[in-house]
This record gives C-alpha cells, structure tokens and sequence, in this order.
C-alpha cells in the first residue's frame, strides 16, 4: 500500500491519509483528482481495512464511473472480495428504489422511461388540455420543478402566469399518469429517493450507517437536489469527501449550484479543506493566462496552479479581419502540424457559440481537412437550419414535395400528420405536387378535404411562398428581411429550451446569406443552395481527425494544440439577458486549461451578429489573462458589493453586508457576522 502512496504529491497524499470527518478536496485543472480520489478508495479499503460494502463513490456520467472503478481495482488488493459501489448518482437512486420504493406503496416492478417517452407522454397530455407550448420547454421545467422538490400541487398553486399555469396543469396529469402506470423518470429517481429518506428516519439511519464512507466526484455540478441527497445519506457520521474546482463550475444554466462548493466547509463543521495546485497538463505560459483570469472572479475560494512540466511556448493570439480569415488561417495552422507529423487527434477547435461551427466547417472543408464534431451536430445538420434550406428549397422548386411537408407546419399551422396525409392522397389523386394542389385547393378549385380553419393556414402559406417568389425575381439583397418577417421562423423556435442557441444558428445562416449575395450580386438561389449542398455532404470522417467542440463539451478533456475561436465582446464573454460574467469567466479558465503545449486565442475585428455583419470589440479576458495591454478593454476585477451580499472574513467567518460605501478603489462594508457588527474594507473579504 506504501508504493500507492508514494505516486503521490503532498497535497494528494494528505487527502489520501484523511479517513474521518468531512473534506473538501479543491482540485485545479490537470491536478490529478481522479488519481487522488481513486487512490482514497483503495486506501480505505486496503489499508484501514474498511468493508467496501461500507464506502459509496457518486460521479455524474456513466464513462467517468467505470474509469474511476476500473482504476481504483487495479490499486486494491486482491482479495477484497467484491467491488465497492461507485456509480452515478441517478444508478444509485435506482439501486435503492429498487429496495423501497414500496415505502411509497409503489411495486418495484417499475419501469425508467427516458426523454423521448417522457416528451411523448407530456405531448398527449398538452394536446389533451389544447396546450400550444413546445414540448422541450415543458419538459425542462418540470424536470427543474422536480430537482427542486417541488410537487404538483406545490406548482399549481404558486404559478402565477398563464403559460405556467398550463404547465402546471400538466405537470399535475404527468405525474397522476406515470404513478398510476408504476413509471420513473429519470428526476424521480433522485427525487424519490430523497422523499423516502426524509419521510422514513429509521431508514435514513440505517441507509447512512451502511455508507460510512462518501466520496462525490466533480462536486461544483451538484444540484440543490444532490447536496440534501448527499446530507441524508451522510447524516450520521459526516465522513462526506467531496472533490471539485469551483473555477470550472460551468454548469449553472441546467442546475447545478455553485454555493454547494462555495459553502461545503460551512454546511458542515470541522471540515478539513486540501487544495490540489500542481498542475501536470499544462506548461506555465498557459496556467498563468489561466491563473491571471480567473482571479478577475469574486466568488470563488481560491488556489493557483503550478505546472508540473515548466517553461513552455507563449501562449498566441492570432487576429484576423473576419471569421472566413480566420478560419483559414487556423486551417493553414492545423496543416503545418499535419506536415510536421502530429497526431490529428492532439488537435482541437473550441468555440463558446455552436454557431461558430459553420465558419470552421467551411474552411477546413475547403482546405480538405478532415473534421469531427463533438457534442453537438454539423452546422447545415441541425434542425432549424433543415427547416431554413427546406422553405429555400420550396420557393426555389414548389414542386419539391419532400422539403414543403419538413416545413408546412412550421411555424406551427395546425397541421397535423393526418391533415398532410389527406392533403398527399389528394395530390396524388390529382396527379400534382404537393404544392400545386394546396394552391388550387385555397383557390376553390378542388373541394375542401380539411377544415376551415387549416385552410386558412394554407392560404396564408401560399400567400407568403408567393411573395417570396416575386421577391427573388427582383434581387436578394433585402429577401433575408422580408423572409423572416414573412415566416417569422425565429418566433417558433423562441420558446424552447435551447431556443436561444437556434436562434443564434438562424442569425448565422441569415448572415452567411447576405454575405454571399453582398459578394456575389448576381448569385441566384439556386447557386447558394448547390454551393450549401456541397459544403454539408462532406463525408462524416472519425478518426485521426481534428475536432472540433464546444468549450463545454470540452471539459475533462486536454489536447496538445489548441485553438480557441471568438474572443469578442457579445461571443465570449456572451451578453445579454441572463449571462453570468463569473461562469463566463470559469469557461475561459476552462477553455485555456484544455491546452497542453501550445495554445493560440483568435479574435476578428467583425462577426455576424443578430444576422448582420457587425464590427466587435476583442474580449475583455484577453486583457484579463495578462495576454494584452489595451486601456479600452473592459477589465473587471472584482464585482460591487451591495446590501443583503453574504461574504466570507479569514477571522469573522460568514457575515451579510448591511451597508457598503465607496472608500478610494475599494469598499467599507458594515458587515454583521452573526451578532458581531464589523467596518471592513471589501479586499479582506469573499462574495460567496
């Protein structure tokens, strides 16, 4: 068991040898958490001869739980008999359903149903109700009203506008339909797990005394649901370790709460804290841009890594006129490593919007360089970009009756799958297109075959695909416009859970277009939709291939080049309503610490932006990483302090700001620690 030991630093051996009590072990980027955690295990198990039916290891996905068990085995001795529980939290809830979810007189015959069934259900249900909201929409919220512990009637009586109300309403026939059918979605089975806990205390303890030992791997993704979850089950011995970086908690937009690390040392006492500095992934030039940036955060606890492997190549900036120039000087980049003989695989392309996609794909396309995209679907691929290039594709051939059904109700018309069965059969009938028959039909020429109201619809449809037509025989230069005020495209796509992302998505195409008729005047439709055709055919290549992902698909992941695109003010850091500066701070610390050797931040001087070309400012993190000196930047070191704050004081411990007054560069807070009323200046305390 020494030879374990001796793999590792200091910092990871003291985390090791700690067995009893709370700890939070406060992991940097590349410092060997999983190793550390690992390594606790079979320390617990192999040496302090703890049961391993007494330990239990939670981690958030399925791949990182069999790499932990894996590794955690090879250090155990041989004759542990059988392996301990480490899983995912959601496996965990299952496991003890499975034991006593009687306790809520349901069968343990239950069946999981995942999101597409859960989608599936929710839409009969709304169609039931003559709900008109998006199903995706509708489904994110009651998965939140669940993590929340918020039941039915708890949501019926609290919301308060209608289309929440309607929501509400579903939610209470969801819930009555899956329990009447022994169903469980994926939220209950942690939050039915938790309720069974909570309402059965000889269960808690008994349950807590059998887990004597919890060790909870990449703790800042944990949500309000996870951290009650986690009190229960450790409430009778608080030998709870957790392992986290506050700095790479970028999960704040599905859930996870970044104050369950902030306040782990708070929420329960004599915890001991061990910070994990040495970094052995990147070289210094790289951790000091990260270092120097994610100090601009306010809310966080604190370290600062140090490489492992030393000196290194300057971090580069490579600064271009737009993002075609920029995504063929990457491309030209990428190729000189390819010469040089470096593995594809050791070379990435990070991006902080899916829509930067598209400039990449088409320039490495271009080059000839074979690409694959991670976590997320090629630009001309996903499916409200299908839906843009469809209604292209009909106004540019009525007649093509496969794009006109992709689109005929979309926005939404009313026109269901049987509606457009008739309307086939009669066409076919006919022996006309689609299209043609919908025209002649509005127009009284054939008997109507649906109801009134869908035949205004289409009225109203054939109007628009005409008046587009007419539009694209005069010029393009302004169809864009008139498209989008026709279709009002974005307007369907506004109100689902990822409708922000869509939009950005049709505000690029929308770009791209103009861009293509700005350069080309005499460019027709049906030349932009070839020249589309042949940049999304590419041949979908996997290995030994460059990839390209966004910065959050790119957590836990290190590459040895790295290009990080759309450093701009709007892009990254994003604006807007509901952008966090912290968290989007914490995904540059986490873009940066991706690179292992060689990293390089590109900016352009103009962008698409809400669908026009538009001049931006380079972002402020360059500046805020050391990497530039420019006094226009806007550099933000730490955030006001206002009444209500709470922070942290080294000596008072937590405290709520009662006031806070400008004094020189900093503020004088009246700060109330309990009782205790102090005048401190902001610089020795913490937001938390």
């Amino acid at each position: 068991m020494e030879t374990i030991l001796n793999a590792l630093n200091p910092s990871q051996r003291e985390a090791v040898e700690h067995i009893d009590g709370p700890m939070l072990i406060l992991a940097g980027a590349g410092s060997g958490k999983t190793k550390t955690l690992t390594t606790r295990l079979a320390y617990l198990v192999g040496e302090v001869g703890i049961d391993p039916a007494n330990t239990l290891t939670l981690t958030f996905t399925n791949k990182a739980a069999a790499e932990m068990r894996e590794r955690a085995l090879k250090l155990m001795p041989e004759k542990v008999s059988y392996p301990p529980l480490l899983c995912t939290f959601h496996k965990f809830g299952l496991l003890f359903l499975k034991f006593h979810i009687e306790k809520l007189g349901r069968s343990n015959a239950f069946v999981i149903i995942d999101s597409d069934d859960k989608k599936r259900l929710l839409r009969s249900i709304a169609k039931e109700l003559k709900v008109d909201l998006n199903i995706s929409f509708i489904a994110s919220e009651i998965s939140k009203y669940k993590n929340s512990l918020l039941s039915p009637e708890v949501v019926l009586e609290k919301a308060e506008l209608p289309d929440y109300k309607q929501i509400a309403n579903i939610y209470v026939k969801y819930q009555e339909n899956i329990e009447e059918n022994n169903l469980v979605d994926f939220d209950d089975l942690l939050m039915l797990t938790y309720k069974i806990l909570s309402e059965n205390d000889a269960l808690r303890k008994e349950t807590s005394q059998r887990y004597q030992y919890i060790m909870v791997d990449e703790y800042q993704d944990t949500n309000e649901l996870q951290f009650q979850l986690l009190e229960l089950l450790s409430s009778e011995h608080n030998n709870l370790c957790v392992v986290g970086d506050d700095d790479q908690s970028i999960y704040g937009w599905r859930g996870a709460n970044i104050r369950n690390i902030l306040e782990f040392a708070n929420n329960f006492e004599t915890c001991k804290t061990v910070k994990l500095e040495t970094n052995y992934r990147s070289t210094e030039p790289i951790l000091n841009a990260a270092n120097t940036l994610i100090e601009h955060n306010s809310t966080r606890l604190g370290k600062k890594l140090t490489s492992h492997k030393g000196a290194g190549q300057e971090v580069k900036l490579l600064h271009s006129l737009d993002e075609s120039m920029e995504a063929k000087a990457i491309a030209h980049e990428v190729q000189k490593l390819l010469d040089e003989g470096v593995d594809p695989n050791e070379i990435a392309v990070l991006y902080r919007i899916n829509a930067l996609s598209r400039s990449l794909e088409e320039g490495f396309t271009k080059a000839g360089l074979g690409f694959k995209l991670i976590g997320g679907m090629r630009f001309y691929e996903r499916a409200e970009i299908k839906d843009l290039i469809s209604y292209l594709r009909v106004l540019s051939n009525p007649h093509d009756d496969f794009s006109l059904i992709r689109i005929i109700n979309k926005p939404k018309r009313g026109i269901g799958k049987a509606s457009i069965e008739k309307l086939q059969k009669a066409a076919f009938d006919a022996k006309i297109s689609l299209f043609e028959y919908i025209k002649k039909s509005v127009h009284g020429e054939f008997p109507a075959v649906l109801s009134k109201k869908i035949t205004t619809a289409l009225e109203k449809l054939v109007e628009d695909i005409t008046l587009l037509q007419e539009a694209l025989e005069n010029e393009l230069g302004n169809f864009i416009t008139l498209f989008e005020e026709r279709i009002k495209l974005k307007d369907h796509y506004a109100g689902m859970v990822d409708g922000f992302d869509r939009i950005l998505n049709i505000d690029e195409f929308y770009g791209y277009f103009r861009d293509a008729v700005l350069k080309n005047p005499d460019l027709t439709l049906d030349e932009f939709l070839n020249d589309i055709s042949l940049q999304s055919d590419q041949d979908q290549v996997e290995e030994d291939t460059i990839t390209i992902m966004s910065i959050h698909a790119a957590k836990g992941l290190e590459f040895e080049h790295l290009f990080v695109i759309g450093l701009e003010e709007e892009f990254f850091p994003l604006l807007g309503e509901g952008s966090n500066m912290e968290e989007e701070r914490r995904l540059g610390y986490v873009a940066i610490t991706r690179a292992k050797s060689d990293l390089t931040l590109c900016y352009v001087d103009s962008r698409f932006y809400k669908g026009r070309r538009k001049m931006i400012d380079k972002s402020r993190f360059l500046g805020e990483a050391g990497l530039i000196q420019d006094t226009s930047l806007k550099i933000t070191k730490s955030s006001a302090f206002k009444k209500g704050d709470l922070v942290k004081h080294k000596i008072f411990g937590i405290g709520r700001v009662q006031a806070a007054n400008k004094s020189g560069k900093e503020y004088k807070l009246l700060i109330n620690f309990g009782g205790n009323k102090k005048e401190i200046l902001s610089s020795f305390v913490q937001s938390i």
